[in-house]
């Protein structure tokens, strides 16, 4: 019979292959940068509501999204298309950013779903926001006419990037976005975004499902290699981040 783990603040995650069926691994400890910091590097997240104990989940099987395999509708290609041509002009209407407002997309992706209940308590948006002051946790955001519409955050250690919510205030938002990071993976390298959970959407969009042997394999290779340099600043079509202010974590001691 398999036991849930119940960590204190200085207890070591369990391996993975301990967890319930369901995917739930431990109970307990906190939301500090290294616990999670150990956690992505290891294949575990955080989900918990608002009230309940911090959760710890490592699903099997686990939903990744090859970015050579992104799939992009006909509609949306052309959309991505007519952006592109206008990006980099002075009266551009549509601009996708990073890093430019984390705090906000954070927040606006909590709200999407607060009706529902959500995952994202203000105690995961406070450790999230320490995640991406120390170089870790990203957003990718897509402007319309200098107004914040849509986007999303993630995580990103070594060539790996841990996606965690997105949201979208107009039509398309959020998926300009993602095949924004998407672009901006491949030129860097980065051939995976892990989407933790299966879903029908995410099977639209070129994720599969694959045993959590083999995705804690390829995490483990992604490890070994620097993550890209992140930064605030507008990204293009072709995955060039225009900035000249570096957020960069040190990933090397890890």
């Amino acid at each position: 019979m398999t036991t849930l783990a119940l960590l204190s603040p200085h207890s070591p995650f369990p391996p993975v292959e301990a967890a319930l069926p369901g995917g739930l691994l431990a109970v307990g400890a906190d939301l500090s940068l290294q616990r999670l910091i150990t956690a992505y590097q290891h294949g575990i997240f955080p989900w918990f509501s608002e009230g309940d104990p911090i959760l710890w989940w490592s699903p099997d099987p686990r939903m990744v999204l090859a970015t050579e395999h992104f799939k992009l509708s006909r509609s949306l290609g052309k959309k991505c298309r007519q952006i592109a041509r206008q990006e980099q002009a002075p009266n551009a209407s549509i601009q996708v950013h990073t890093d430019r407002s984390f705090s906000d997309v954070i927040r606006h992706c909590s709200e999407t779903r607060a009706e529902q209940g959500t995952w994202i308590t203000q105690d995961i948006m406070d450790a999230y926001e320490r995640m991406h002051h120390a170089g870790y946790a990203h957003s990718v955001e897509t402007w319309v006419d200098g107004q914040l519409v849509g986007g999303l955050y993630g995580i990103c250690m070594g060539r790996f990037f841990f996606g965690e919510s997105m949201f979208a205030l107009q039509t398309d938002a959020s998926k300009i976005a993602l095949y924004y990071l998407v672009q901006f993976l491949r030129a860097n390298q980065v051939p995976y975004i892990d989407c933790q959970q299966e879903t029908a959407h995410l099977a639209s969009l070129g994720a599969t499902a694959m045993p959590r042997a083999d995705f804690v394999h390829l995490l483990q290779q992604g490890q070994r290699h620097a993550a890209p340099t992140w930064h605030q600043g507008q990204l293009l079509h072709d995955g060039v981040l225009c900035s000249t202010v570096h957020f960069l974590a040190d990933q090397s001691a890890l």
